[in-house]
């Protein structure tokens, strides 16, 4: 009976020792292997880009061309002197292209006139007539009309004291107004005394002064 129970002992302690192998056999999980890294695909290539033909590139851009007709540059200056037959004298002063004009014959006829002298033409106009023509620095050449008289001119750029001159003023309650042209030395004008027209009496230059009904009058040169 011992040896029997004796058997039976080392029976159930081979068949626990057998549960517990296996049982630790399923419990143990085998390792997955590693897989390789995904290889990256490259990027698509991108296509250049294409320059527009309506914007060229900036070392092929076009320089437009330079404008035609621009005007010359303003002038200042005074021409003066004889009309064609010296029947009368006109002086035309200028500055930065602006012209004032002066037409006498140093008894009764006079006018003026107001407008341009740009890019080589000049245009004035006055309340009797116009002057029209061409110049350059050294003469001014065209014609001038006076109501029904049109004269033809040709005169030369003068300098200071020659010149165009122009007053204004009021002298013991009479308006006064004069014009004078001085071409070297000589000088023709007409003062005007309350609307009444004169020869006028010679400017002391070069102050540019003039008396009249024995007080002083200050003449402005033009131009």
């Amino acid at each position: 009976m011992k040896r029997l129970g004796t058997i039976v002992v080392l029976v159930v302690g081979l068949a626990a020792g057998a549960g517990l192998y296996f049982a630790n056999e399923s419990l143990t999980v085998a390792p997955k292997p590693v897989s390789a890294p995904a290889r990256a695909e490259p990027p698509a290539a991108t296509p250049a880009p294409t320059s527009s033909p309506t914007n060229p590139p900036a070392d092929r851009a076009v320089t437009p061309p330079p404008v035609k007709g621009q005007a010359q540059e303003k002038v200042t200056v005074t021409w003066a002197g004889s009309v064609r037959g010296g029947r009368a004298s006109i002086a035309i002063a200028v500055k930065d292209g602006a012209a004032i004009a002066y037409l006498c014959d140093g008894n009764r006829v006079e006018a003026w006139f107001q407008g341009t002298a740009v890019d080589e033409r000049l245009a004035l106009v006055g309340e009797e007539g116009r002057v029209s023509g061409s110049f350059d620095a050294k003469r001014a050449k065209g014609t001038v009309t006076v109501g029904r008289a049109t004269y033809a001119f040709d005169v030369a750029a003068v300098r200071k004291p020659s010149g165009l001159y122009r007053a204004t003023a009021e002298v013991r309650n009479a308006k006064v107004r004069g014009g004078w042209i001085v071409v070297d030395g000589q000088q023709v004008g007409i003062l005007e005394v309350n609307g009444e027209p004169q020869p006028a009496p010679p400017l002391e230059l070069p102050a540019g002064s003039v008396t009249v009904n024995g007080e002083r009058v200050e003449a402005t040169p033009l131009g």
